[in-house]
């Protein structure tokens, strides 16, 4: 096979991590010089910053007015296990395994907090039925999977007057997809992913009903301090109002505060979907014409307009056996983060051999348009390599 010319254009910004996820258009770092640092986060300037935070988020993602919004330590995990860790016990558990992360839920739920859970799973590419989602257990699920490409298509799946709770992480479908605040308690993500901002922090939101829950509800295993939310049996309202449980970096919020005056700013959320449909529209016209790659979701009602997964198709790659197919699409992604046209895209370790690249709102079309030239050209390179002729 002969290896064609290397494209003429290179994408301006080749960062296309799933997570962390490239900072916003025009960031620098000079627009963090307002952080409050050296000084305590529990100070009036620190708690002020948080606070802001959190009514930023409110804003920008249309949270309702009666829902809580907190920081918590560990990323989205740890603020989805705060979740799972506070809240369950009381009604039997579903959990929607599609991706790696909902079956780290899985293995948090039944081996160890050991409840009567039921697995609704499903292959990489695909969602579990929906149908069998039960109004009466508390529901576990990812919103959209970040290391399968497939998202859930709307919240029509949850009863509007389900006795159980919802618990979501939606930690790479915040600020790109339409969440259905009505239908679920507990929402979960982590700015680095959603925003592009600076990793280790986590955001919990909580509707009355999870509220109700923590305060009706006290769970028998020992709870770390992390995941303590109450005080004398109600809510400590004080970790929802920018007193977080440990100490935050004052800087990693000012980076998460630049991001969402950027969001609001360029339209709010329906200008952030409408950026990442588009970024998910450049790839789907690229594939439909190309013959050797296709989406992992199979069904485009449920491809992620965010983490977008691709597949290698072409019969000469996939004649190879598994460590060869597993080697070619490893080679794709070296070869294009060696030429600085795509870095940190190659498939979770999980999902058959293929690319993820992100499409959030922090990424822009032009680059994606630019990408994909260059996404043929080392098919074909690495092809001219170890398909035999």
């Amino acid at each position: 096979m002969t290896t064609p010319a290397k494209p003429a254009m290179r994408p301006a910004r080749p960062e296309f991590s799933s997570g962390p996820c490239a900072k916003r258009p025009g960031w620098a770092p000079e627009n963090l010089r307002t952080a409050i640092l050296g000084r305590s986060h529990r100070s009036k300037p620190g708690k002020a910053r948080l606070q802001a935070a959190i009514d930023r988020t409110r804003e920008v993602l249309e949270v309702p007015a009666d829902y809580l919004i907190g920081i918590t330590p560990g990323s989205d995990t740890g603020a989805l296990e705060m979740a799972l860790w506070s809240l369950l016990g009381p009604r039997k558990v579903q959990l929607l395994a599609f991706e790696s992360f909902g079956k780290d839920w899985v293995t948090d739920v039944v081996k160890q907090l050991k409840l009567d859970a039921q697995v609704l799973d499903a292959p990489y590419g695909a969602l579990p039925d929906l149908a069998k989602v039960n109004g009466e257990a508390d529901l576990v699920f990812t919103w959209n999977g970040t290391t399968s490409g497939v998202r859930v298509p709307n919240g029509d799946f949850i009863d509007a007057d389900r006795a159980g709770l919802t618990i979501c992480d939606a930690t790479s479908a915040c600020f790109a997809q339409a969440l259905d605040w009505p239908k679920l308690d507990v929402v979960t993500f982590s700015w680095q992913k959603a925003l592009g901002g600076e990793a280790a922090h986590g955001v919990l939101i909580l509707s009355p009903r999870a509220v109700a829950r923590l305060e009706s509800y006290s769970p028998p295993w020992p709870m770390p301090k992390l995941f303590r939310m109450t005080k004398g049996g109600k809510v400590n309202r004080e970790i929802f109002e920018g007193a977080t449980i440990n100490t935050p970096s004052m800087l990693c919020v000012e980076d998460y505060l630049d991001a969402l005056k950027w969001a609001a700013h360029i339209g709010g959320l329906t200008e952030m979907r409408r950026r990442a449909d588009e970024n998910l529209a450049v790839l789907a016209t690229w594939v439909e014409r190309t013959p050797w790659v296709d989406f992992l979701a199979t069904d485009p009602a449920t491809r992620s307009n965010t983490s977008v997964c691709l597949k290698v198709i072409d019969p000469a790659v996939t004649a190879l056996a598994a460590d060869g197919q597993a080697d070619f699409a490893k080679k794709l992604a070296s070869l294009l983060e060696k030429e600085t046209v795509a870095l940190d895209i190659g498939g979770y370790r999980d999902d058959p051999p293929g690319l993820r690249i992100w499409c959030g709102a922090t990424v822009e079309a032009d680059d994606l348009e630019a990408l994909t030239p260059w996404l043929d050209w080392a098919f074909a390179s690495v092809s001219a390599e170890m398909v035999p002729a």
